[in-house]
């Protein structure tokens, strides 16, 4: 047996479900159990013929049926993936092979494909016993062989994972044999292997083993206490060894299913018989209940056929000696029609077109019913006085669909109820509703309210003015019943219609645009045509007769009462003046215009229209935008109107990427006394063109004149990765979709480039005739129009290691590594020149040390900037230290970036080679002996001279003993301490049992400002003592803490350490 790890077994169990889907008509899957979620079951799109893109375009997804969701869809990837922990016991239970039936819907066909997919078993359980301990009373005088039954182990697992064997602890009284059953189960039983004597033993204790075969394998133990009894010789016997009942599942709370009966001859207590389950299964003790004395077995719970149908007990009769005898029960769960069908409605549309053809799908539903036989038989139906009908397609499933044309304008909606019934008896029914409603189709032309219609209009009109309107309705909704006028085109005294009348697409108000002359013409006669918005549009026509008056003309009669009447008449010419009552209106509510990026400035793009019912100056029409700001710059600098026009023109050209849209307000104000106005919003959207060359931004192209070389090994097999080209758009949409190919390539067929990844892969594998160097053009290129590219040239090496690309170079880098060579030969003896100068230094400081003064014997540190290794520092950034073995001074060359440098008081009068004299330095300054200050030219890092290993030290503040005080040197300037300060600090090394002390603080008193410079000085002491060290020590601090310190003496000194 080949033992698989979990993440083997999970590739076994892949694999094993694409040998099962290759055969198969139904997509199948293979998954373990207890799996994470989001783990992968299956590329559905593969197997449906989909691309993963195609899923959420035509709508696929898992049909739920109302259960637990267990698995999902990737919309990214197309595969089915877990959607959370699946745990195979809990959904099969015992059961061999666990499959799990779902079905997959495309939404835009209407297809349904069945998908199986099977729930492999992994072993996540082990052997368990429901009994804490087991206790078994055998009798002393039992014959050996006798054999009494154990309680079995559970294991939810299935097949090797599931329980293979028992164990028994080894003892001389009792063996371990297990007897297997008709339905499988291995039942383990004590066997007596050896006499018993109460007297010498009461009671044994052993421990019972369950193991699985899994890997690793499971075990569950449980403690065996056999207890010797007194000699009982009769056990006691059931009437059956099997009993068999029948129920239905209704049955109630307390209903009596059987009465097992057992009997045993023996006398008193040893004749009374004790009944009890013994291995049952935590589902059947919920419901089952039995009577220890009577044998009565009674429901306690309700039974479930659609749960569990078969329950298989043991029921155990022990008198009371303790012997003890066991029957089997079966009991078998008789369904009954206790349960509704189910109606699901998987896929559904609430609105469908008027007039569509017969047998357009409006639904798809799954009927369902958890009963068996008659009782889950369901037939589903629809009242029949609908343009409906219902039919079967797939398994349990149904189209609703439509059996002749509807009519919007006669029903708008229907209310459809679908019934679904089962054949149980009584027979049980369902009912859910579905709302459709009817959408429009232009089937109805608009309808004028009159058949003709007459207008006047006085002669000398304003320009302008409206002097009538019509109307049209369509029965239609939506866009199919918004209607527009126009005028039939024609001529008048040989000019076209429209240079007279004009009128408003969407309100049917008609406008005279001249000012009409009654002597010219009295009457003009045209057609107004009503379209609506329908594809295609719909449209009728109407006669409109204008007649031209100059004035009303009233005529007033006076008649008397006499016989024959007389009367008298008069008449009235009334002109009608117009007044600014109406402001100016849009003819829409508000406007979108669109424009491309990159317009010509100046380019008009867009016009708005405002419309005044009044008439001369009332009606003149004048625009301006509102005052507003776009990006901290004001409107209009961007966007100007044409006040007359209304007429938008772009100031600028417009960048997509700078901004993609703008708003702002238009306000058209008339000439009237006092002025009227409105406003319209309108908003500006600008448009993306392929204006952007794509970016490489790898290979990143060399600023140095150097090229990039990629590394491909001769031993790389077909699509090994070389190196991907990366690049992005500054467009968007589809201007910023990019694609890469293989534009020229020195070894055609070698290099392939992927499409949309931009990866540079082998196309087959290297050979010893390839060339070592090979030269790769790679174009990028947008989907713009017209489309935009870049190229970028790789270089690559085709070689194993470096030293094979190294061998194969030219002379040209061949004097390069030798350029290179030479110049670190040139430094190398610098740096040995340099060393024997500052041994020389070192060397003469013993000698000044040796003709001392009243601080003989007493190292001084001077600090001194050495212009030729600050400049040697600063190229080369080096460090060059002298270990203590020397038994001389440390001399530490830290890193540049240093500008100020400590020189004692007497340099300033003394000129050596390797010091900083103050003509040499602009701008230092002088040392001031009566002051004791000295400049500070250089302040360069602590190195700690305690250890073997120079390493830098965190500076600290500096203390002396003895009540002296020692020196904290400032930024570019150091005070000088008095000799005895300085012999104080000099002698502390020497103080007796000063070196044994850590952390000596006493008598600190420092000067200076800023984080403190310097160090402890009994770690000064200590390092000295432990170093032995017997010349100066020079301590440079670190660049961000620039004070130093220095003795008084070393001010009239100008030695370099």
């Amino acid at each position: 047996i080949i033992r698989l790890g979990s993440s083997g077994l999970v590739l076994l169990y892949i694999f094993l479900g694409t040998l099962r889907e290759l055969g198969a008509v139904q997509i199948r899957y293979l998954v373990p159990e207890e799996t994470d979620k989001g783990f992968f079951v299956g590329n559905v799109s593969k197997d449906l013929g989909l691309e993963p893109r195609e899923l959420a375009e035509r709508g696929v997804r898992i049909v739920s049926r109302g259960k637990t969701q267990l698995f999902a869809l990737n919309p990214r990837s197309g595969s089915l993936i877990t959607a959370g922990r699946i745990d195979r016991e809990e959904l099969c239970e015992a059961i061999s092979s666990c499959f799990l039936n779902m079905e997959i819907l495309v939404e835009d066909t209407l297809k349904i494909y069945g998908v199986e997919v099977e729930i492999m078993d992994i072993n996540d359980n082990a052997p368990s016993f429901q009994e804490e301990e087991v206790e078994i009373k055998v009798s002393e005088h039992a014959t050996l062989g006798s054999r009494f039954p154990l309680p079995n182990a559970r294991d939810p697992d299935v097949g090797m994972n599931s329980l293979q064997r028992y164990q028994l602890s080894p003892n001389s009284y009792f063996s371990l044999q297990v007897r297997g059953s008709m339905d499988g189960a291995k039942n383990p039983e004590l066997v007596l292997e050896g006499s018993l004597d109460r007297e010498t033993q009461a009671a044994h204790h052993l421990l019972l083993t369950a193991l699985d075969g899994g890997d690793p394998i499971r075990q569950g133990t449980v403690p065996v206490r056999v207890v010797v009894l007194d000699v009982n010789d009769h056990i006691p016997k059931f009437t059956q060894s099997t009993y068999e009942v029948s129920v239905p599942e209704n049955l109630s709370s307390g209903t009596r299913v059987l009465t097992v009966n057992a009997t045993d001859p023996d006398e008193g207590i040893n004749g009374q018989v004790v009944y009890s389950f013994r291995n049952v299964e935590s589902k059947a003790s919920k419901i089952f209940q039995l009577n220890s004395l009577s044998g009565d077995v009674l429901i306690q719970g309700s039974l479930d056929f659609e749960k569990y149908r078969f329950y298989e007990m043991e029921i155990q009769a022990q008198d009371g000696g303790g012997l003890s005898t066991t029957a089997k029960m079966l009991v078998t769960v008789v369904d009954v029609n206790d349960n509704a069908p189910e109606i699901t409605i998987t896929s559904s549309t609430n609105s469908v077109l008027e007039n569509s053809p017969p047998g357009t799908v409006i639904a798809l539903l799954n009927v369902q019913d958890q009963d068996s036989g008659e009782n889950g038989q369901v037939s589903c139906f629809i009242p029949n006085n609908l343009p409906f009908k219902l039919e079967k397609t797939y398994g349990n499933y149904y189209k609703l669909i439509t059996n002749r044309a509807l009519d919007r304008e006669q029903v708008q909606s229907y209310d459809i109820t679908l019934t679904a019934t089962d054949q149980g008896s009584p027979p049980l029914s369902t009912e859910t509703h579905i709302l459709l409603n009817v959408a429009d189709d232009n089937d109805n032309p608009p309808t004028f309210t009159d058949s003709s219609y007459s207008a006047y209009i006085l002669e000398n009109n304003p320009r302008g003015a409206s002097f009538f309107s019509v109307t049209a309705l369509d029965q239609d909704s939506k866009e199919n019943a918004q209607v527009t006028y126009s005028l039939a085109e024609d001529t008048l005294q040989g000019a076209p219609l429209s240079s007279y009348i004009s009128i408003n697409s969407d309100t049917g108000i008609l406008y005279a645009l001249c000012s009409f002359d009654y002597e010219q013409f009295h009457e003009l006669h045209l057609w107004v045509t009503a379209h609506d918005s329908g594809n295609p549009p719909l449209s009728s026509n109407v006669s409109l007769s204008i007649f031209q008056v100059q004035s009303y003309d009233i005529t007033l009669t006076a008649t008397d009462q006499g016989s024959p009447p007389l009367s008298t008449e008069t008449h009235i010419l009334l002109n009608v003046a117009d007044d600014n009552d109406n402001p100016p209106t849009f003819t829409d509510s508000s406007y979108s215009a669109y424009i491309l990026e990159n317009n010509p400035r100046g380019a008009s793009f867009f016009s708005v229209t405002a419309l005044d019912q009044d008439s001369k100056e009332n009606a003149q029409v004048t625009y301006s935008l509102a005052e507003d700001t776009l990006q901290g710059a004001p409107l209009s600098s961007y966007i100007s109107i044409n006040s007359d026009t209304g007429i938008l023109y772009a100031l600028c050209s417009f960048d997509y990427e700078q901004f993609h849209e703008l708003h702002l307000w238009v306000t058209a104000h008339d000439s009237g006394n006092p002025p009227l106005s409105s406003n319209v919003s309108l908003s500006i959207f600008v448009l993306d063109q392929n204006d952007n060359v794509p970016e490489i931004l790898y290979p990143a192209l060399p600023t140095d004149g150097s090229t990039g070389v990629e590394l491909a090994p001769r031993s790389a097999e077909p699509g090994y990765l070389v190196t991907k080209v990366v690049a992005v758009d500054r467009d968007s949409g589809q201007n910023a979709w990019l694609s890469y190919r293989l534009l020229k390539a020195s070894e055609p067929g070698l290099f392939s480039v992927g499409l949309h990844t931009g990866e540079v892969r082998t196309a087959r594998a290297l050979l010893d005739r390839d060339a070592l160097k090979q030269s790769l053009v790679v174009a990028v290129q947008d989907h713009g129009q017209p489309p935009l590219s870049a190229t970028v040239t790789l270089k690559v090496a085709v070689a194993d290691s470096i030293p094979d690309v190294l061998a194969d170079l030219g002379s040209l880098t061949l004097y390069l590594v030798v350029a290179v060579a030479a110049v670190s030969c040139v430094f190398l003896a610098f740096v040995i020149v340099l060393l024997a100068l500052r041994l020389r230094r070192w060397h003469m400081s013993r000698l000044l040390q040796a003709s001392g003064n009243e601080l003989a014997g007493v190292p001084a540190s001077q600090f001194v900037g050495v212009d030729g290794v600050r400049a040697f520092l600063q190229t080369y950034s080096h460090e060059v230290s002298l270990t203590a073995d020397s038994r001389g001074s440390h001399v530490i060359f830290p890193q540049p970036n240093y500008a100020d440098t400590l020189v004692s008081q007497e340099s300033c009068g003394k000129s050596e080679p390797l010091l900083i004299t103050e003509d040499s330095v602009t701008g230092l300054g002088k040392c001031d002996p009566t002051g004791n200050q000295v400049r500070v030219i250089s302040c360069l890092p602590i190195v700690d001279v305690f250890s073997s290993q120079p390493r830098r030290l965190r500076p600290h503040t500096l203390s002396g003993g003895g009540g002296g005080r020692g020196l904290l040197c400032l930024p570019r300037l150091c005070h000088c301490a008095t000799g005895s300060q300085t012999a104080a600090l000099a002698h502390v090394a020497s103080a007796p049992g000063f070196r044994q002390r850590v952390g000596w603080r006493a008598g600190v008193s420092v000067c200076g400002r800023g984080r403190g410079a310097g160090f402890p000085a009994d770690l000064f002491a200590r390092g000295l003592a432990h170093r032995g060290l017997s010349g100066s020590h020079v301590i440079f601090p670190q660049p961000n803490y620039a004070d130093t310190l220095v003795s008084q003496e070393s001010c009239g000194k100008a030695s370099l350490f």
